[in-house]
């Protein structure tokens, strides 16, 4: 990400240090992750000391200081997905692509992570797939899932 697109998501908000929570998101929301130099430069626009901005990536557990892939995929693993065999999609999502927890496939294009609950859970089991989310999933239709991303 570019200064100058940084610099347009910072400009959405007040340009006062009590923004850094929500330029992170922002930045978080485009990359899927923070990486040091964005959040660096992030801290110096803001005024913010960069111990605080480090502390707030790594203490909220929407923000990742890890590169994910193209298509992050999380599984929701919430009561409901549980139920309705959202680990059985993991596994299958795991082995299709290779990988496990926080991990990438070799081609960059996806990671895979398990969250807590995604706030669906009328129709779980659920999995997100980059912006796109996927309902009452079947493991029979995880492959037909990626296929689209491929």
């Amino acid at each position: 990400m570019d200064a100058q697109t940084i610099d347009g998501i910072i400009e959405r908000h007040p340009q006062d240090p009590s923004s850094i929570i929500q330029v992170l998101l922002d930045i978080q929301n485009e990359l899927y992750y923070l990486p040091k130099d964005v959040l660096e430069y992030v801290s110096k626009r803001l005024g913010v000391p960069m111990s605080r901005s480090y502390h707030l990536a790594t203490f909220y557990k929407a923000f990742s200081l890890k590169p994910k892939g193209k298509y992050p995929i999380a599984v929701c693993t919430g009561t409901a997905c549980h139920v309705q065999g959202a680990m059985k999609i993991y596994d299958q999502i795991s082995r299709e692509l290779h990988i496990t927890e926080g991990e990438r496939t070799a081609d960059n294009r996806f990671s895979i992570e398990s969250v807590r609950c995604l706030g669906c859970c009328g129709l779980a089991p659920v999995v997100t797939v980059g912006k796109n989310l996927h309902g009452k999933i079947p493991v029979a239709k995880v492959n037909k899932i990626l296929q689209q991303y491929k």
